[in-house]
C-alpha cells in the first residue's frame, strides 16, 4: 500500500467506496464521477502505477476481471456493450493502475475522447453497485 494513494486506501477498506467486485488481488468500485451509471474502476490491490509495471502473476487475473465486468454491464445494466480503457501516466488522475469499464449503448453520446462526467443521485451508486455485484457473484 502506498501512503496517500486513494485507490490503495479503497483496496484496503480504509476509504469507503461502492465496491462491485473483490478478489485477493483486485478490487472494482464505481467511479465517483461516472461517464454513465455503472462506470467501474478495476485496480490491483498491490500498488502498481502503470500497466507496464503490472507483475506477470497479476496479468491474467486483471484481464479476467475486466471481462467479467464487461459482461456484467450487458447482463444487468441493459448496456449493449462496454468501453474498456486505461491511461498510463498521461491523463492518469490517480497514479495507481486502474481500468475503466463503462457500460455503452448506441447513441449514448460518448464521442472520441470527450468524456462528459456526471454524478450519482443519493443512493443511486449503491443500487448500481449491488446490481453489478449480483451478476459477478
Amino acid at each position: 500500500m502506498a501512503e496517500g494513494c486513494p485507490f490503495c486506501a479503497i483496496a484496503a477498506g480504509e476509504t469507503p467506496a461502492d465496491v462491485v467486485v473483490e478478489t485477493d488481488d483486485f478490487v472494482g468500485f464505481l467511479d465517483i464521477r461516472p461517464l454513465f451509471p455503472g462506470h467501474t474502476l478495476l485496480v490491483p490491490r498491490q500498488h502498481v502505477v502503470t500497466l507496464p509495471e503490472l507483475p506477470e502473476a497479476l496479468r491474467a487475473g486483471f484481464v479476467e476481471q475486466q471481462q467479467r465486468l464487461a459482461a456484467a454491464m450487458v447482463d444487468v445494466l441493459g448496456a449493449q456493450g462496454s468501453f474498456v480503457a486505461m491511461n498510463n501516466t498521461v491523463s492518469q488522475s490517480v497514479p495507481h493502475l486502474h481500468c475503466h469499464v463503462v457500460p455503452r449503448t448506441k447513441g449514448d453520446g460518448l464521442r472520441g475522447f470527450f468524456w462528459p462526467r456526471t454524478r450519482y443521485a443519493d443512493g443511486e451508486a449503491a443500487e448500481y453497485a449491488a446490481r453489478l455485484r449480483s451478476a459477478l457473484g
